[in-house]
């Protein structure tokens, strides 16, 4: 006797539809090419793959994405669908008892399926309720969320796409928090920068970044601290290339907080910069003659590059991105993140 295939139940948030697919006999690579045919005209010809697959067991719902996922999948079918001893005696006697009774049936296998880089619809699209996220006894979460969002600006179709994707996210499994934090910071572009002073200028944010060579004054910046004469004209200071505009003292504002890390050197001079505060010295950790260029950079009057970096022996982090140590005296840096938007609200890239 040949073993019939199994019918699965497929629900997407537009739309619901049956396939064909034998659980002991095909594999999760078939399942998807079948998805994909069947889901070509709402998708946009997209292939079915990880993390567009979901299913429901015991009140929770699992994802559907590797073979060890669908081994677990094909396992907890087969011991929703195995009957057990009593159930076995109660189907005997209910057949026995009558000839015309409806046979006996075991659910479907139920799927959910949605393209993970794909929004949600929201009101007024249709939304199908066989879908997990459209569920009632789910509708409460979502809508509550929804209805928050709503107070605090007027509904438009832009914005209901970023509300669905907002929704996406609360629907994701949660994540621990340095986790999150690490995201979100090498999603925004995020620069290191830090406080001092470069030759007479007290008080200057300054960006940290590896990936310029030297250390660079912006033309404003220049032209308003006497870097540079006032009247400096076209084709001199930096129009035709990198100027070296000599050699200037620069010092970083320490930290009062000590580092995270526990390989990190003691703040010897921290102490010392501390005392020197205390006694009216000057801010600021003790000062390094670097050769400065003069650029166009528009975004910071103040870059430092490799060279100052490998004269301090600056050592950076990816655990903590404000945790700027200076190996030379072993003192940690005031430093902080800062995200550069542009008018328009769009986030600028620093190279």
């Amino acid at each position: 006797m040949s073993v019939s295939p199994t019918i699965l139940d497929v629900h997407t948030p537009f739309s619901s539809f049956v396939v064909v697919h034998s659980l002991t006999q095909d594999s999760l690579q078939s399942l998807h090419d079948k998805l994909t045919r069947k889901v070509h005209n709402i998708y946009n010809g997209e292939r079915v793959g990880a993390g567009w697959l979901k299913y429901e067991f015991n009140g929770s719902i699992w994802d559907l994405e590797d073979e060890s996922d669908y081994t677990i999948f094909v396992w907890r079918q087969q011991q929703q669908i195995a009957p057990s001893e009593t159930d076995l005696a109660a189907l005997s006697s209910s057949v026995s008892s009558t000839s015309t009774s409806a046979p006996t049936t075991t659910p479907n296998p139920v799927l959910h399926l949605h393209d993970p880089n794909q929004p949600l619809p929201v009101p007024p699209d249709y939304q199908n309720a066989s879908y997990y996220v459209f569920h009632p006894s789910q509708q409460h979460i979502f809508s509550s969320s929804r209805s928050n969002r709503s107070t605090k600006s007027k509904s438009t179709t832009r914005k209901g796409k970023k509300t669905s994707k907002s929704i996406q996210s609360e629907q994701a499994d949660a994540q621990p928090s340095f986790k999150q934090a690490f995201d979100k910071f090498h999603s925004e572009n995020g620069v290191r920068t830090v406080m001092g002073s470069i030759g007479p200028v007290q008080n200057v944010r300054m960006l940290l970044k590896a990936g310029y060579r030297h250390v660079y004054i912006s033309r404003k910046f220049a032209q308003e601290n006497g870097f540079i004469p006032d009247d400096a004209a076209p084709g001199h200071y930096g129009y035709s290339g990198l100027v070296n505009i000599g050699t200037w003292p620069i010092t970083l504002t320490p930290s009062t907080v000590p580092s995270s890390l526990p390989d990190a050197p003691p703040a010897q001079a921290s102490i010392s910069s501390k005392s020197k505060r205390a006694k009216g010295g000057h801010k600021g950790s003790k000062p390094t003659m670097m050769t400065v260029y003069l650029s166009e950079e528009p975004h910071f009057d103040v870059v430092l590059g490799r060279s100052f970096l490998e004269r301090r022996q600056i050592r950076l982090t990816s655990v903590d991105p404000t945790d700027v140590v200076c190996l030379d005296t072993g003192e940690k840096i005031e430093c902080e993140l800062v995200i550069l938007k542009d008018g328009k609200g769009e986030i600028v890239t620093v190279t």
